[in-house]
């Protein structure tokens, strides 16, 4: 019985394994920067293992991941709201309320949870070294569940931040107010906010392999920008107007449009078709250039059997 299970199971990763050069070929992705042509290189090289690994996952646990994402998310809501309540009138008011944007994308990047963001430059990567119907798929089965997830738990700490008896009338008074504030704009300002919000994003998760013990630096930086921009995100987004749907403030039919589907389509629009886009174009050119990078390898092969021997 145990060996059949195992058989299952390898058959099961099997199905889900992202087509690659690498794994025809039996090899690991090389994010050595020495064996490449570039930094820039290395560092998409990086992200695309990151991608493939995401890829690969378990459909569940990437549901499971992206709801406790969708919760995390809530922080930024909550921290932004209690710093507008505590802060009215103090200098500066303004760039600490939206510090407090920043807490929900520590949580959830810091312990690894699905955000559907980082996933429009990380999972997208794989899929433009090798687009195939199969890598296709496994990215829209990916964008699908960590979507879902997101909304999931976004909905569920709405819903917390309205009917359970936490916070005092101000507080809420706030978050009415926040939410507010992004209904605003129109559905062609959403879309265009959301271009900019992906690009940032798409951004940060760029810097992450050389950002090393600075990360949490760099994620305070880029998601504080897209705060004091008062740029549209999908998932933080969905806390703050579904809060404004369980209040009574608007009706269901308007998380959708304006705000959902604009802000979706922009963020995919500044992650993927920009950023990804872009990035992926000027490592092409260095791919072109890959027998260079084997050289390399093979001569620091030879160095360290020589210096093996000696």
């Amino acid at each position: 019985m145990d060996k059949l299970k195992e058989e299952k199971i390898g058959e099961s990763n099997d199905e889900l394994e992202v087509e690659s050069e690498e794994n025809s070929s039996g090899k690991d992705i090389d994010v050595d920067e020495e064996n490449l042509p570039s930094k820039a290189m290395a560092i998409h090289e990086h992200i695309r293992q990151d991608g493939e690994k995401e890829l690969e996952r378990d459909a569940m646990a990437l549901l499971w991941s992206a709801i406790a994402a969708g919760l995390s998310m809530g922080a930024s809501l909550l921290a932004k709201g209690v710093f507008h309540v505590n802060l009215d009138g103090v200098p500066g008011s303004f760039l600490l309320e939206n510090l407090g944007y920043t807490f929900g994308f520590i949580i959830v990047i810091m312990a690894r949870q699905q955000l559907f963001t980082e996933n429009t430059v990380t999972a997208v990567l794989p899929v433009m070294q090798k687009p195939t119907g199969s890598n296709f798929l496994l990215l829209i089965r990916l964008w699908g569940m960590v979507l879902l997830g997101n909304l999931i738990g976004t909905g569920l700490a709405a819903w917390a931040f309205e009917y359970m008896p936490i916070f005092d009338e101000p507080t809420r008074d706030a978050f009415v107010k926040i939410g507010m504030e992004v209904m605003k704009n129109t559905p062609g300002e959403m879309f265009a906010n959301a271009i900019i919000s992906g690009w940032i994003i798409a951004t940060m998760v760029w810097m992450f392999p050389a950002a090393g013990s600075a990360k949490i630096v760099v994620i305070i930086i880029m998601t504080w920008l897209v705060a004091l921009g008062d740029l549209t995100h999908i998932v933080v987004g969905s806390v703050e107007i579904l809060y404004l749907v369980f209040n009574g403030t608007i009706h269901w039919s308007d998380f959708f449009w304006p705000f959902a589907l604009p802000t979706l389509a922009g963020n995919i629009c500044g992650g993927t078709f920009i950023f990804a886009l872009i990035s992926h174009a000027q490592i092409r050119n260095d791919m072109s250039n890959k027998k260079k990078a084997d050289a390399k390898a093979q001569e620091k092969r030879k160095r360290e059997v020589e210096e093996g021997k000696e």
